[in-house]
């Protein structure tokens, strides 16, 4: 993927730094920067991890530490949030962290932004009492903190890591047509989530482009798609691989939460027809397969969106088999095309 023009298609990473059945966060977090090195060999463009608390199967919880740790450990990519749970934090402090890391790594930080509480209610009070993230709407947020990524000269507070020209481009995630919507609005870049909302990315995409008025400062609408790919050397391996989410997935729709299960356990767990079904409903989302199904899939997310980067998130139980996916997933880069969309 190393020197790939301009015009064509853009692959990245999402992170989630997963702590599988019988690991802890430790060693998730150093998969997290091994994947990372790779991706950046692999000629990867872009590297995302989000937020998220109080969720035992993500040790993902401090973006900012975690991105400066990842651009320190690499050389090329794009490192960034995938993103910042905004109201779960002051505007002021969001800009100050990722102004410090555009000025330590510059041209290399990205700020993506949501508004999902990221995590269960009590996990979610204790980040930020409600009474203090409810105090402002989200666009309001929103509104501060590009105000301190752009502050006036006469602004009576700054956010001084920002001064000089520090300032990390601004990305809104979502995964709903609203937060398409308020992207266009505001002429930010735009992250659709399809790992969360598949059959809605196309609709959003369209909302999003169809809001966005063209400015000096943003010329065009910006997009990437994030995806949840499983891909090994045959479509056989894959399945048998994508096997750990789909038990876990079953298992949180009958009410059992648990750590992604190996894809042996996966195998050997008794499936009722009613789970075989919920499975198959619930699936959709997931592009499994060897790399001529993969890329054969890829190019339906691209042909529907038109966006031209995806971001790649993986799923799967062993490092190894994370790894040897985005490998795959890299050697097809070339047969990927732009949508007419685009």
């Amino acid at each position: 993927m190393s020197g790939r023009r301009q015009a064509e298609v853009r692959l990245s990473v999402l992170d989630t730094s997963p702590i599988v059945q019988g690991s802890t966060p430790r060693p998730a977090l150093h998969n997290t920067v091994d994947l990372a090195v790779l991706a950046d060999a692999l000629g990867y463009h872009r590297y995302w991890v989000p937020e998220h608390h109080g969720m035992r199967g993500v040790a993902s919880s401090a973006p900012a530490v975690l991105v400066g740790h990842l651009a320190n450990a690499t050389q090329h990519l794009r490192v960034g949030a995938g993103g910042v749970l905004l109201p779960n934090h002051a505007p002021i402090v969001v800009a100050e962290q990722f102004g410090t890391l555009a000025a330590l790594h510059p041209g290399r930080i990205d700020l993506g932004l949501g508004r999902a509480p990221g995590g269960p209610r009590p996990a979610v009070d204790a980040v930020r009492p409600e009474k203090e993230w409810t105090a402002k709407t989200f666009r309001q947020q929103l509104d501060e903190l590009r105000a301190y990524l752009n502050p006036t000269e006469d602004a009576r507070v700054k956010a001084i890591p920002v001064l000089g020209g520090n300032v990390p481009p601004m990305w809104l995630l979502g995964s709903t047509t609203t937060s398409a919507e308020l992207a266009g609005e505001l002429r930010l870049p735009y992250a659709f989530a399809h790992h969360l909302n598949s059959e809605m990315a196309a609709d959003a995409i369209r909302v999003y482009r169809e809001r966005f008025r063209p400015s000096d400062h943003a010329a065009t609408p910006t997009t990437l798609v994030s995806v949840s790919v499983i891909a090994a050397e045959d479509d056989e391996r894959a399945e048998w691989l994508a096997g750990s989410t789909q038990l876990k997935v079953l298992s949180r729709v009958r009410g059992n939460r648990i750590l992604l299960p190996s894809p042996e356990d996966a195998a050997a767990y008794p499936y009722t027809v009613d789970d075989r079904a919920e499975i198959t409903a619930r699936s959709g989302s997931v592009l499994v397969g060897g790399p001529e199904t993969v890329a054969k899939l890829l190019q339906k997310v691209l042909d529907d969106t038109g966006t031209d980067e995806l971001l790649v998130t993986t799923p799967v139980y062993r490092h190894a088999d994370r790894r040897r996916s985005y490998e795959l997933v890299a050697s097809i880069a070339e047969r990927l095309r732009l949508s007419a969309k685009h």
